[in-house]
Parts: C-alpha cells; sequence; structure tokens
C-alpha cells in the first residue's frame, strides 16, 4: 500500500486488535474501529483508531494485528495542504486532511506538527479525537 506511516517517535508499545484473518494490512496502515474491539483499513470519514506496528498477511491464521494509538508519524497530505497544529483526519488510503467540524470524535486523528503543501510528507502527533474544537 503507498504512503504508508513512518513511525518517528514511539510514546508506547502497539495494542493488541482484532483483525479480519483473510485480510492483509500492511505496517503503517492507518485503521478504523469496529466493534467488538476490531480493526479495518481506514478511508476518508472513518473513525481512526491508530497506525498498524507491523504486517498483517492475509490468511496467515493470525486475527490479531498490534497497533499504535500515539506516537508521531511521517504521514502523506490528501492534496489539499495543511497548517502546523491544525487538527487532521483519515482523507483515504493513509493520507491526511486538515479535519472540519464534521470530524468529530476519533475521526480526527491527531495534530500536523509542520506544514504541508499538497501531497507532501509531514509529522503528524498522533492523537485520535483530537479535534476538540468539534464540540464547540
Amino acid at each position: 500500500m503507498a504512503d504508508e506511516a513512518i513511525l518517528r517517535t514511539r510514546f508506547s508499545d502497539p495494542v493488541d486488535f482484532t483483525c479480519s484473518d483473510g485480510t492483509a494490512i500492511p505496517k503503517g496502515t492507518v485503521v478504523t474501529l469496529t466493534d467488538p474491539r476490531t480493526v479495518a483499513i481506514a478511508s476518508a470519514n472513518n473513525p481512526v483508531i491508530g497506525i498498524t506496528a507491523r504486517d498483517k498477511i492475509a490468511s496467515d491464521g493470525r486475527t490479531t494485528v498490534p497497533v499504535f494509538i500515539d506516537g508521531i508519524f511521517d504521514m502523506t497530505d490528501s492534496g489539499s495542504g495543511v497548517t502546523v497544529a491544525t487538527t487532521v483526519a483519515a482523507a483515504g488510503a493513509n493520507e491526511v486532511k486538515t479535519a472540519v467540524a464534521a470530524d468529530v470524535g476519533i475521526e480526527s486523528m491527531g495534530i500536523a506538527l509542520e506544514t504541508a503543501s499538497a501531497d507532501e510528507i509531514f509529522q503528524v502527533l498522533l492523537k485520535p479525537g483530537s479535534n476538540n474544537n468539534a464540540y464547540s
């Protein structure tokens, strides 16, 4: 998968989440949370729980995958640009965008640590649920 997130600063150990045995999820993939405590590859407007810490190979017999729920990652802008200190959200396959009011709860996934132009790689503080402005 293109545009994988790259871990730059680790704050804590990854947490195991359930996943489908038949699904491949590459390391560095932004994942969404479903019930019960299950992850899948995130797309735009999905609630983001974190970023996978290792590859999950399809049909390998494993039904868990470790997920970072915090840290600093190199990520790719979706094409619209992002300003430093702005809350970001999932915009598609491993790309992020500036979060808007509709990106409430864990649809907001973190904070831009630097300004990025369209399609540029920049650093993001992974912090699901960080769009506090959406609640006012």
